[in-house]
């Protein structure tokens, strides 16, 4: 084999295996902490605008968000509370983040998907059934209990339910400054303009009475 062939497969293997594990794309500096007006100043390229390093102090890279449970108060009974590149300036490029999700007693974290990340979740306390669905429309659960550990795979439709009888936590971890999470009801019934209801009938197989009544039941309350 020529030296040429060897360096071409070689060129393809790499860019492979950057493929196999690329996430957020990889830092090309120390850091890069987020100014906070950033996030609204027009077309960002993966991340936010770096704040200069003159000014960069400790609180950039601290949150105790997480460190107690959030107060529940919805109709599914789980709170999530994000400590992402949003609450960490600091965690701008650096491609992780952190949430914890509280359940009350039969609490759901209804199925969704974090399109930019893969989750890993470790209870704190109580026990959880969780699930995934792979593409193959293969359903894969498991109950979990404190101390475990489970996965979902990056941009998978998965959820976690507590059945149990007393409140759980669980913290996740994601290999994303800002995972970004689709809820599927509400992505489907509450988006902005609303997909059309002959659309959800169809795909559902309901009348437009039942889709009504979900979007109802789905409308983000005011007050």
């Amino acid at each position: 084999m020529s030296p040429t062939n060897i360096l071409a497969i070689l060129v393809i293997f790499c860019c492979s295996i950057s493929f196999a594990f690329a996430s957020d794309p990889d830092t090309l500096q120390d850091l890069c902490v987020a100014l906070p007006s950033s996030g609204s100043a027009g077309v960002k390229v993966n991340g936010f605008a770096c704040k200069a390093e003159s000014n960069v102090t400790a609180a950039d890279f601290f949150f105790n968000g997480l460190a107690k449970p959030g107060v529940i108060n919805n109709t599914v009974g789980s709170l999530v509370t994000a400590a992402n590149v949003e609450k960490i300036a600091g965690l701008n490029t650096l491609g992780v983040s952190f949430s914890r999700i509280d359940f009350k007693a039969g609490g759901l974290n209804p199925p969704h998907t974090h399109p930019r990340s893969t989750e890993i979740v470790f209870v704190l306390e109580g026990q959880l059934d969780v699930g995934f669905i792979t593409t193959a429309n293969k359903f894969i659960s498991k109950s979990i209990k404190k101390g475990d550990i489970f996965v979902f795979p990056k941009g998978l439709v998965h959820f976690q339910k507590n059945n149990g009888d007393e409140p759980s936590s669980v913290i996740s971890a994601f290999n994303s400054q800002l995972p970004g999470t689709l809820s599927i009801a509400a992505a489907l019934f509450t988006s902005t303009p609303t997909v059309p209801d002959n659309v959800l009938a169809q795909a559902f197989q309901i009348d437009t009475k039942e889709v009504d009544k979900i979007k109802t039941k789905l409308a983000p309350k005011k007050g």
